[in-house]
């Protein structure tokens, strides 16, 4: 598993980006790719779970969202996790 994790400026610009961010998404959770996703309670960014096996598989699945690379938002951080439950 991967964890995603985005952060936000305060530019409107990426708003511009977000309904066909959360629609690809939705798409990725129902194929099982994506566990989790969701902006932090401030706003101040975004943290998603992915299911990939390696870090270019996961580049794959993020690579046709354009909300990746926005005006306003940056991927702050990539890691893979391991967790003991889900």
């Amino acid at each position: 598993m991967w964890i995603v994790e985005l952060s936000f400026t305060p530019d409107p610009r990426r708003l511009e980006f977000r309904t066909a961010h959360r629609d690809y998404l939705a798409t990725l959770h129902q194929a099982g790719s994506l566990r989790m996703a969701g902006p932090l309670a401030d706003d101040s960014g975004a943290m998603m779970i992915f299911d990939a096996e390696t870090r270019e598989d996961l580049d794959r699945l993020i690579a046709p969202d354009l909300y990746f690379t926005a005006p306003g938002v940056t991927v702050s951080s990539i890691r893979q996790w391991s967790p003991i439950y889900t």
